[in-house]
């Protein structure tokens, strides 16, 4: 054993893994044809500007001038993320790396955006790749053209990764990102959630090394793999209490609240967005999270947390379920809910699979298991499934998933959508002008996308690519890891306690259970005065912006008489008058195979098939018709127990005529008076095939029961070619018009 270890240590010494160059940058900068400025409606110029009649405003005090609609990608990871180079390893049929010149190729040639962001995880951003990152942007940026007019506009950021075993302890994943790329207005390092000691030394140190010098020798990608988590071992935790200013340029620095977090880019004194995102996503938020807990002055910090995203690919975040808020509320009193026709519990059904193996299931024995089974499942918390670690991914139907959502994420949690944080306020801090506190967010969507592939939604092919689908590549591979990812039982008759814990690597390799909620991305789109830099981010920061679930839909909502005039999208008003409101929504562009002649011209028939595999964004002149558009209204409050009355989804419906002429309407709200509301426009579009859009092709019987699942299979179980699509509305969400009753103020 000695020798063995000397052997490990001497051949450490000589082999390792390496770093992870920011890759090249392929494609010039995109010219743009008058005919492919931006998208527009066939009775708008083609750089997408309004008629005079439909104009909006930047905010009800300013001139209306004409906006143009850009489309762009807030979120987006490359494999300077530990998650993305994980996903890219051949364990699991990947790729392989896609670091940050990928984004800028795919972000102009294969979606040709406006515009997007880099966001990989902070805790895997050494100093030497957060500058790379950087320098890779700066470089896409140069290659932009006229900045006052560039073709693609590159921002820089990170992702603030923060998970809790509670609800009081869960704040959820936050992108932070800046409008500049100058070095002077940009902070040293990117600031993580990670705990002082996520990054253990002695022992996993050794042992890393060792296997990184073992596997450098035949299995390079694997050794890069193992180098990177040791680098990051290897790197000392910031100082705390000490103004970052102060602090060395490649320590790890870490903000593990929400108000740690936002003290720390406040000392750094730069302007910011702080956009929260996969809120519902119940893979890392535990039953019973809410936004209401940062319903604080410190947590909330609505100066930079301005935005929220209701969409990407990991599905849409918006709808609140009283359905799942049933459960969720009996989870936090350690009881297991009862199945409805809408809903079923996991850990009811952790039951069911325990009584199954019962000799006698009508036995006293057999339902002691049978409760101890859902006890468990509630114990556990995001992995319910643990708790009976041999049962198929088929066999928990489709347990704690909101039955008819529109690309719902997986096990939702009800209190932290969108429509649940719009509705939430404080009940004991109030904002500078008296009201009590509340969420004021604009929505947006974007991809999440952790192949460097930003805007990846533009058509539904290539679900492994364009999705973070990924699953083993062999049956042997997975077998060797089943034990570590959900354990053995010592009795297969009975449940196994599996506490509730940050997932950690483990989550990481419970694919086969998500495959079925994992989308091609959203997007965001910009009513901006301009196509510069700081056009696009003045509008993020108005809130006039809307989200769409991946097509580019053209939507407006305006409050046609507020106090000042015409107010758009975002605003918050003071409102006296009945108020009246205009919307406006038009179908995406249909899509036309392959790519474009401009990006086969740009980029050689090899980066065009690996990167955007061989599909890019390319508009036809047919537009998609919108089917109809719902307006919903809700009334903000802080007793949670109403929460289903206040939010009126929908609380009105428009039908559309069914054409590519669009749809607009003008309306008004008749019961508002003394009571404050939030109203938004939600325009969907005719249904068309959609990657996952049936999620786990459940099978209900006479009752409505579940009776069976057909998953989206990944890896070596997936069907070639099985895009598993499914018809959908496609839609798009506008951002919210805040409309203050005048009584409130007192």
């Amino acid at each position: 054993m000695r020798k063995a270890a000397i052997a490990i240590g001497l051949l450490a010494l000589a082999c390792s893994g390496s770093d992870q160059p920011a890759g090249e940058i392929q494609g010039p900068a995109r010219k743009r044809p008058e005919a492919a400025r931006s998208e527009a409606t066939p009775s708008e110029d083609r750089t997408g500007k309004r008629p005079e009649a439909a104009r909006s405003e930047a905010t009800p005090s300013e001139v209306t001038r004409a906006k143009q609609i850009l489309f762009g990608d807030l979120h987006v990871h490359t494999t300077y993320s530990i998650d993305a180079f994980l996903y890219g390893l051949p364990l699991f049929g990947g790729e392989g790396v896609h670091p940050p010149a990928d984004a800028c190729d795919f972000a102009r040639w294969c979606a040709e955006l406006d515009f997007f962001s880099l966001n990989d995880h902070a805790e895997g951003l050494t100093g030497p790749r957060w500058r790379r990152s950087l320098e890779s942007l700066r470089e896409c940026d140069a290659r932009s053209g006229d900045p006052a007019d560039p073709d693609l506009v590159p921002f820089a950021g990170w992702e603030w990764t923060q998970t809790g075993t509670s609800p009081r302890t869960h704040f959820g994943h936050k992108n932070v990102i800046f409008p500049t790329l100058d070095a002077s207005q940009l902070p040293t390092r990117p600031i993580s959630a990670l705990a002082d000691d996520a990054m253990s030394r002695g022992h996993f140190l050794w042992l890393a090394r060792g296997a990184e010098a073992v596997l450098s020798v035949g299995l390079p990608p694997y050794a890069d793999f193992l180098w990177w988590l040791r680098q990051l071992a290897d790197t000392p935790m910031c100082e705390h209490g000490v103004d970052v200013r102060a602090l060395p340029p490649d320590c790890l620095e870490n903000a593990p609240t929400p108000e740690v977090l936002f003290e720390k880019l406040s000392q750094w004194g730069y302007p910011h967005l702080v956009i929260p995102h996969g809120l519902t996503w119940g893979i890392h938020a535990p039953p019973g999270a809410t936004m209401a807990n940062q319903l604080t002055r410190e947590r909330l910090a609505p100066e930079s947390q301005r935005l929220i995203e209701v969409y990407s690919g990991h599905g849409a975040g918006e709808r609140f379920s009283a359905a799942a808020a049933r459960a969720d509320d009996a989870a936090q009193r350690g009881v297991c809910a009862e199945p409805t026709p809408d809903f079923l519990p996991c850990c009811w059904r952790a039951g069911e699979l325990v009584r199954a193996r019962c000799a006698d299931p009508a036995s006293a024995e057999c339902e002691e298991r049978v409760e101890e089974a859902r006890r468990f499942a509630v114990e556990a918390g995001t992995r319910p499934n643990w708790v009976v670690p041999d049962a198929a991914v088929e066999d928990w139907l489709d347990c704690d998933q909101d039955r008819g959502a529109f690309k719902s994420a997986m096990s939702p949690r009800p209190y932290t959508s969108v429509q649940a944080t719009l509705a939430a306020e404080s009940t004991d801090q109030r904002d500078e002008q008296g009201r009590p506190l509340r969420f004021r967010f604009g929505l947006i969507g974007s991809s999440d996308n952790h192949t460097a592939r930003a805007g990846s939604g533009y058509k539904q092919v290539h679900r492994k690519g364009m999705t973070d689908a990924r699953g083993f590549a062999s049956e042997r591979g997975e077998r060797w890891l089943s034990r570590f990812v959900s354990g053995e039982a010592e009795d297969p008759g009975r449940a196994v306690r599996s506490p509730a814990a940050p997932s950690g690597f483990r989550g990481l390799l419970d694919v086969e259970r998500i495959a079925s909620f994992l989308y091609p991305g959203g997007l965001v789109a910009v009513h901006s005065a301009g196509r510069d830099r700081r056009s696009i981010w003045e509008a993020l920061m108005r809130r006039e912006v809307y989200a769409t679930s991946g097509p580019r839909i053209l939507l407006w909502f305006d409050l046609v008489n507020g106090p000042e005039g015409r107010a758009p999208m975002g605003s918050a008003v003071v409102q006296r008058a009945l108020p009246r409101f205009e919307v406006r929504a038009l179908g995406s562009f249909v899509q036309r195979p392959g790519c474009p002649a401009a990006t086969r011209a740009a980029l050689s028939a090899e980066r065009i098939e690996s990167l955007c595999l061989g599909e890019c964004y390319y508009p036809s002149n047919r537009r998609h018709a919108i089917e109809a558009i719902e307006i919903v209204r809700i009334r903000p409050g802080a007793d949670p127990a109403d929460l289903a009355l206040r939010i009126e989804d929908p609380w009105l419906r428009i039908p559309c005529p069914g054409d590519a002429a669009g749809c607009s309407a003008t309306f008004e709200d008749p019961d508002f008076g003394d009571v404050d509301r939030v109203y938004y426009a939600r325009a969907l579009q005719e249904p068309t095939p959609a990657i996952d859009g049936a999620n786990l092709r459940a099978r209900f019987d006479a009752d409505g029961r579940a009776v069976s699942v057909e998953p989206c299979r990944v890896g070596w179980r997936a069907e070639p070619g099985d895009d598993c699509l499914a018809p959908v509305r496609e839609r798009a969400w506008s951002s919210p018009l805040f409309l203050d009753a005048p009584a409130s103020r007192s």
